[in-house]
């Protein structure tokens, strides 16, 4: 089954998008990001991808906001940003369904395979966020030398079953999809893969279901009613 996953980033206690992952173009569109999760949940959400932009920016942090959807929607949640250590994420997994792990997974691979040991692989997810194939790190401020697909080859040794790609070039851009780089990560990572970044249209999540994927993490296209939700595969 091909799942469609809507996004609410929050920024200073608000759900935004950025464009390219830039924290100076933003555009907000719910004030309250629990009435952004209620709202994709009223339609029919089965899960929810919460990111703690200003946690991973270093800049704050929007603890209290996800712990109170966590606890309030009837759906299940995953939380990525600023989780940059073993102990970040065992908390998270107290209140929360999957914890999505960036920068550690670079930084810190033993974290990861420790959670994937302790929690189990359904609980613990690395996403790879890339920008001319290079992974980025620190809230996408940094690119390091590691490929995308090299770090889910990584993932993949490490136990790891579930993995999110992130094209940051087209990320809030509704450019639509770049395919190439989506064709070499469902060959590099044979488990489950989801992908985000320059979904516009319908056609974009029939381009990732006919390469074989998961699902699809949608922010900008799904708030703007550019594409149809519920999502019904052709």
């Amino acid at each position: 089954m091909f799942n469609v996953i809507p996004c609410v980033d929050i920024q200073k206690g608000k759900a935004v998008r950025l464009f390219e992952g830039d924290p100076s173009k933003e555009t907000v569109y719910f004030d309250s990001p629990l009435k952004a999760a209620q709202h994709w949940v009223s339609l029919g959400a089965s899960w929810l991808h919460l990111v703690d932009l200003d946690a991973a920016l270093g800049t704050g942090n929007n603890i209290e906001i996800i712990r109170e959807i966590a606890q309030t929607v009837n759906a299940k949640v995953e939380v990525g940003g600023g989780i940059r250590s073993y102990d970040d994420a065992a908390s998270w997994l107290e209140v929360i369904d999957r914890v999505v792990l960036g920068t550690v997974a670079i930084k810190e691979p033993e974290v990861v395979e420790k959670l994937v040991a302790d929690f189990g692989s359904e609980k613990v997810v690395v996403s790879i966020d890339a920008k001319e194939g290079r992974v980025a790190v620190k809230g996408w401020l940094e690119l390091s030398s590691l490929s995308a697909t090299e770090l889910a080859g990584q993932s993949l040794n490490q136990g790891v079953t579930q993995v999110i790609y992130t094209d940051i070039s087209r990320d809030g851009t509704m450019m639509g999809v770049n395919a190439l780089p989506v064709k070499e990560m469902r060959a590099a990572f044979p488990h489950t893969l989801i992908a985000g970044g320059g979904v516009a249209t319908d056609r974009d999540l029939e381009l990732y279901k006919a390469l074989g994927l998961e699902g699809a993490i949608v922010g900008r296209a799904l708030y703007e009613g550019k594409i149809s939700y519920p999502y019904q595969p052709a």
